[in-house]
């Protein structure tokens, strides 16, 4: 707890505090209740790491952070659990063409993914599982399966039988056809029709022998099974891997609305099939992002990166605040315009934030956290959330002093990083070869400066740490590093 502000105190309110979600799966909004009383166990469809998340996967994990950091703020005990898909049809094709391991490819574009994360000041979860460690839950949870006579053999690999499965397709709003006949190896597909999927895939032995290439990558990523030698399917390892931290019905499973058919659909065919029992309470979906009105995707070639953000001017934070503009379920429409208006939105809120400086103690706001609260609380409403935020900063009524404990209290929902503020000085910067962008970030700090406005430059040093440079100050003045 920083020295220069007290918690208001509201754990009386707290106990009448909830929480409504809405439910993918009922098609409304619910109010949640744990399966433990103060307890919360999240599972968060994580990337498949065969390239860079492009700025539309990555609107999905600040999303799921939110999730966690509301609950938090709701003084649940959190555990979240992402999945790193590093075995598919994906990793092993990108491994092939570029003729390494498999293991190789993926841990090159888990650690990009990660260090995206980090920049968006996403938390990292709790447990972040990889698929290629737990195979031996899936082999299990495919055995089961096939004991139960949900699951059979084809010459080609294991395949769920959906015929046999009740309220199949329920999530996505599906008609399940009254016999399925028909198969599908492919771990993605788009076509409505339900058809049986691959839970594991058979080694093709002769595929591995003809090509070198091929050799590399799909021979690192074969394993031994009771059923047969070969890898899993993509839909098996979020059910192996969710069960295994967080038991065999979970709280809260989110994702993007793509995955809902049929990724989603097929996790709770093969979960319930194997269980008996509900698999997910609570299923939380986002929107996608859209360019020019059409769905961001690599597929589609319109997608960028965090990186390209970069280069046009725009920190990973100030995207994130763009984020939280818009509520988590609706589509949004990217504009570099947009953005970066964001970004200035962002810049006077980390003046706003360091007029408040105060050597004395503050006390958060009971009023304004009350609203807060309820906004965050009704389907997680950042917008309603920003707009507390706004009518806090702007109430003539409360101290700095206040106001600066309310606004750090909101960010731990919000996760804006407005409390590396209280890092930062008023030290001179020296620039030497640096991106156009930071420079022009340097020259107008430099220019507040001379202007002895100390809140802008401060707030733009703050915009230059968070595009990933330290300012470090010297005898001689201060220079900018590249952050390791």
């Amino acid at each position: 707890m920083s020295r220069l502000y007290r918690l208001y105190d509201f754990k009386d309110s707290m106990a009448k505090t909830e929480i409504y979600l809405y439910n993918t799966l009922s098609g409304k909004k619910e109010l949640f209740k744990p399966l433990k009383a103060g307890v919360v166990g999240i599972y968060n469809c994580g990337p498949t790491v065969y390239d860079t998340a492009h700025i539309g996967n990555l609107r999905t994990f600040v999303m799921d952070d939110i999730v966690r950091r509301v609950f938090e703020y709701n003084e649940y005990k959190v555990t979240q659990v992402m999945n790193l898909t590093d075995v598919d049809d994906k990793t092993i094709r990108r491994a092939t063409d570029e003729g390494i391991p498999l293991g190789d490819l993926t841990r090159r574009y888990e650690k990009a993914f990660l260090d995206d994360i980090h920049a968006l000041n996403i938390q990292t979860p709790h447990s972040l599982l990889r698929a290629t460690e737990n195979i031996d839950s899936m082999i299990v949870l495919i055995s089961t399966l096939i004991e139960k006579g949900f699951a059979y053999k084809a010459n080609d690999g294991v395949y769920m039988s959906i015929e046999k499965v009740k309220e199949y397709g329920a999530l996505a709003h599906l008609a399940k056809a009254k016999e399925t006949k028909s198969r599908v190896a492919n771990d993605e597909y788009d076509k409505e029709s339900p058809q049986d999927f691959a839970l594991w895939k058979f080694e093709d032995e002769g595929e591995i022998a003809s090509n070198t290439r091929t050799s590399k990558a799909i021979s690192s990523s074969m394993w031994n099974a009771p059923f047969g030698r070969g890898r899993p399917g993509w839909h098996i390892e979020c059910s192996a891997m969710s069960m295994k931290v967080l038991g065999e019905t979970i709280d809260i499973h989110t994702g993007a609305s793509d995955l809902i058919f049929p990724h989603h659909t097929n996790e709770i065919a093969q979960s319930e099939s194997a269980t008996g029992k509900p698999f997910v309470h609570y299923w939380i979906h986002g929107g996608f992002m859209n360019v020019r009105d059409e769905k961001m995707a690599k597929s589609k070639g319109n997608f960028l990166k965090l990186a390209d953000l970069e280069s046009a001017g725009v920190s990973p934070l100030a995207f994130r605040y763009w984020l939280l503009t818009a509520h988590y379920r609706a589509p949004v429409n990217f504009t570099e315009d947009a953005v970066k208006a964001a970004q200035n939105a962002f810049i006077r809120l980390a003046e706003a934030f360091i007029s408040c400086k105060s050597d004395q103690p503050g006390t958060i706001d009971g009023k304004h956290q009350e609203q807060f609260l309820a906004a965050i609380n009704d389907d997680l409403n950042m917008p309603e959330a920003i707009a507390v935020v706004w009518s806090l900063v702007k109430d003539h009524h409360l101290s700095p002093a206040d106001k600066r404990a309310t606004l750090l209290d909101f960010d731990r929902v919000l996760g804006l990083g407005l409390s590396a503020v209280d890092e930062l000085d008023d030290s001179p910067v020296s620039i030497e070869n640096l991106p156009p962008e930071i420079f022009a970030l340097s020259e107008a700090r430099d220019e507040a400066r001379a202007d002895k406005d100390w809140q802008k430059a401060d707030a733009l040093r703050l915009e230059i740490e968070s595009r990933g440079y330290d300012v470090k100050d010297t005898g001689d003045g201060s220079i900018l590093k590249k952050k390791k």
